[in-house]
């Protein structure tokens, strides 16, 4: 048997020979394309069990009440934060910066709650620093909230004189309730009688079937339950605030409940008022070209979808995006974000208050990181909300409350 050389098969042998490896390149290119966004997909819609913990301990001195951390955009932000550490099964309060360089933040240690903090390594760091309404200092009540997947705890935290107007606050993905206590000294202040809440998929309310989360299209249904439960406790004027996801929930409730005669206005800390313009930030802060971050939306956005991702239901993300619906909105709105958020960019809360400065009051950051703009500016940020609520017209408004922003627009750092 006699073999043929390349050069005896012609150059129609080599250009199939070429063809065929573009075309099993393209292939593979596709294949992992498809995976990844699948991969990406399931990482969006899956609860964490855990957050990530991303900050290097140092060094900590329990006699000297201080604590030495890795230098980050967080770590060097000034205020009092929550450290969570050791897995979660430790958490710390820290306060004032005693001394900051490239090698590390040295910070006032001013509380261990519990957990072994000396011998911790890895920590997580949180902008709320209440751990429960007990210590806010006002009378509350534990309360449940009848939904269609059960009882979900809340708190209630009544105005010192009750006169029907409440806010509902709901927290961001991958936290609870404790978010929400630092905004109810503020509506306290004005008048309000506060509803802390939970939602599906979030560790205390009831889990969908799925145990997925919608990113807004499905948990909205928890909170319109919690403003029936305002309504049926005498509430006859609701304010919305939410953060992070906790403010996409506020705002698809906000559009889509029945009781639309009691809201009044919406206040938004650090939102997601675009999923495309988050799914494609962390797209970019992964490497990740942006056919991947495309893919992934579509794997959410279609039935078959589910196969992947575990999702019963797939998310419309054309409803979702409140910056091509701003027409829709009637409600006045309080949004407060920061430039450098870093998890969810401020792209699409300027974008909307540019599409509808008749209803939005703005209040920008620049330095104040993801749904910590109480910690960097507590004095700031809690004016901008009782400024806010002292104009806003109960339910039943004809026209927003607007005045020049309190917080944010003038620090240039």
């Amino acid at each position: 048997m006699t073999s043929t050389s390349s050069r005896e098969r012609g150059p129609g042998t080599a250009l199939l020979v070429t063809a065929a490896a573009v075309v099993g390149t393209a292939a593979l290119l596709a294949a992992t394309v498809s995976v990844l966004s699948a991969v990406m997909a399931r990482r969006i819609v899956t609860p964490p069990t855990k957050r990530e913990q991303d900050t290097r301990i140092h060094a900590v001195d329990l006699a000297a009440g201080t604590i030495t951390l890795q230098t980050t955009p967080d770590t060097v932000l000034p205020g009092e934060y929550s450290l969570w550490f050791t897995d979660e099964t430790g958490h710390a309060r820290l306060g004032e910066i005693i001394r900051s360089d490239a090698a590390g933040v040295t910070r006032r240690l001013t509380a261990v709650d519990f957990g072994d903090l000396a011998s911790a390594r890895l920590g997580r760091l949180a902008g709320y620093h209440y751990l429960g309404p007990a210590e806010l200092g006002f009378p509350f009540e534990d309360v449940v909230i009848q939904t269609g997947l059960g009882d979900a705890p809340a708190w209630l935290i009544p105005a010192a004189e009750p006169d029907g107007r409440w806010a509902i606050q709901v927290h961001g993905r991958g936290v609870q309730r404790p978010e929400t206590l630092r905004a109810v000294p503020a509506f306290r202040e004005a008048g309000y009688t506060s509803l802390l809440v939970s939602y599906r998929n979030d560790r205390e309310a009831p889990a969908s079937l799925d145990g997925r989360y919608g990113l807004g299209d499905t948990e909205w249904l928890d909170v319109e339950e919690a403003i029936g439960f305002a309504r049926s406790h005498g509430a006859t004027s609701v304010v919305l605030m939410g953060w992070s996801m906790g403010g996409a929930i506020a705002l698809h409730a906000a559009s889509r409940t029945e009781h639309k005669d009691i809201l009044a206005g919406i206040v938004l800390d650090s939102p997601v008022v675009d999923w495309a313009d988050v799914v494609s930030f962390h797209g970019e802060a992964l490497g990740f070209p942006s056919p991947i971050m495309a893919g992934a939306m579509r794997v959410m956005g279609q039935r078959w979808g589910g196969l992947l991702t575990g999702q019963a239901t797939p998310i419309d993300f054309r409803r979702l995006d409140v910056v091509a619906r701003a027409d829709d909105l009637s409600l006045p709105i309080l949004l407060m974000h920061s430039d450098d958020d870093g998890y969810v960019p401020s792209t699409g809360s300027r974008a909307l208050a540019l599409r509808r400065p008749d209803l939005v009051t703005f209040v920008p950051f620049t330095i104040a990181r993801h749904t910590k703009l109480c910690n960097y500016d507590p004095v700031g940020w809690n004016r901008a909300i009782t400024r806010w609520l002292d104009a806003l017209v109960p339910s039943g408004h004809t026209s927003p409350p607007h005045h020049p922003p309190a917080a944010g627009e003038d620090r240039t750092e």
